[in-house]
């Protein structure tokens, strides 16, 4: 159902970002889109379920920590880093761990619009307990057979897809459990990050292969995030490309490559269809004179 006809008695909209693939782009997604509800005035607090890499989490402390170098103040959602047993973990562990983050989005429930949460690029429990509580699932994909692998099968000869695979597997069961419990269910998108600027076969074969298992898995297919240098540069600062399009804040003379990721971001924000965002589209015509 659509994240404005959730039940009142439900007061947090859930986002997870999820895929058993890494390196697919989950927390750049999860930073844009925290930070695109927080530049709407929404009260978001972020959960990185990652305990081996913890992107999400040096994401946002890049953040903090270049806000106070450049005393400048920039929206940083209330994060927590949530800690998993990963050593052997027993039933009981592993139940334990699932009452805790329960009870940590609960909390965090209370006081928030939207609770963005990071997972793993693994199968992990509580990856699978976090998408059982979500409102909106998204899946970051790259766009290639390789990464198509999670979510479906294809055939050697044809290069069509054939069924469904293990990614896919987990999410409908969480849709499942989400409609049993709640009587709800979440919106699935999947998002096509790192797609060329140039038409390919490959493209074409995978697009045409997103759009059957979209109809098979009723998930949204939209257009993610190109392969731009710009965002990888934005981690190691905590930027996004919806912070102003300034030198102080950028720490570097603005670029055309900074307008583009800005467009490509309010695109992808528009495609998801998050309640209460709005486009920043207005500052970038204000500073898209500066760039070069």
């Amino acid at each position: 159902m659509p994240v404005e006809e959730r039940a009142e008695e439900s007061p947090a909209h859930v986002i997870v970002v999820g895929n058993e693939k890494g390196g697919s782009g989950k927390s750049t997604v999860a930073m844009h889109v925290a930070i695109a509800l927080m530049k709407s005035n929404q009260r978001v607090a972020t959960i990185d379920l990652d305990s081996r890499q913890k992107t999400f989490t040096h994401y946002i402390e890049n953040r903090h920590d270049w806000a106070q170098h450049v005393v400048r103040d920039l929206e940083i959602p209330n994060h927590v880093y949530f800690v998993e047993n990963m050593d052997n973990p027993t039933a009981d562990d592993e139940a334990a761990d699932g009452r805790a983050l329960s009870e940590q989005i609960e909390a965090l429930a209370r006081d928030y619009d939207f609770i963005v949460i990071d997972t793993p690029g693994r199968n992990s429990y509580l990856g699978r307990l976090a998408l059982s509580k979500a409102d909106i699932v998204i899946t970051p994909l790259n766009d290639s057979f390789v990464d198509l692998d999670v979510l479906g099968t294809v055939d050697p000869k044809t290069l069509a897809v054939t069924g469904t695979s293990h990614y896919a597997q987990v999410v409908e069961e969480a849709r499942q459990l989400r409609q049993l419990r709640d009587n709800v269910s979440f919106d699935w998108i999947v998002l096509r990050n790192r797609l060329s600027m140039l038409n390919s076969r490959n493209s074409r074969l995978v697009g045409e292969g997103l759009q059957g298992l979209s109809q098979r898995l009723d998930f949204r297919c939209v257009e993610g995030l190109g392969e731009r240098v710009i965002f990888r540069e934005f981690y190691a600062r905590g930027l996004t490309a919806l912070d102003a399009i300034d030198e102080t804040i950028l720490g570097t003379r603005p670029t055309l490559s900074h307008v583009t990721a800005r467009f490509e971001i309010d695109t992808l924000i528009d495609a998801i269809g998050l309640p209460g965002a709005t486009s920043a589209g207005d500052e970038v015509v204000g500073h898209s004179r500066d760039a070069a």
